[in-house]
């Protein structure tokens, strides 16, 4: 039986983009104590620099942000011809239906309430990110 705990993401390059700090810190930490990569932003407008710097794996999105919210980066990021393909998960609040229905008409991959625990996160990289690596 594969535990989800033994799947293994080392190396995994993760941006987490939230505007909240606590939110941020927290991910950051889980996912670098499994062996992710991880660098941060608190805004649509700082993340695009970074996405672009840094190349992520994944990213993990916050809907609501300020200036630009996460909506509209989703949308940046699928129409920018070197990120087009990184699967982008939103993370919410909630779980509303709304919130999951407008996020895939904006390209995103799959959508999280934070914050997930260490199971989900782990669950999701593996999921998002081996099959790019086989394809």
């Amino acid at each position: 039986m594969d535990k989800t705990e033994d799947i293994d993401v080392a190396g995994i390059k993760v941006a987490v983009i939230d505007d909240a700090k606590t939110i941020r810190m927290m991910m950051s930490h889980t996912l670098k104590g499994m062996g992710c990569e991880v660098e941060c932003a608190e805004d649509g407008y700082k993340a695009l620099g970074l996405l672009r710097r840094f190349k992520p794996d994944l990213i993990f999105l916050d809907i609501t942000m300020p200036e630009l919210d996460g909506y509209q980066t989703c949308t940046l990021i699928r129409n920018s011809e070197d990120m087009r393909n990184t699967p982008v998960i939103m993370l919410s609040s909630s779980d509303g239906i709304f919130d999951i229905a407008k996020g895939q008409a904006r390209g995103a991959t799959a959508h999280v309430t934070k914050i997930p625990p260490d199971t989900v996160l782990r669950q999701l990289i593996h999921t998002y990110t081996s099959a790019d690596k086989a394809a």
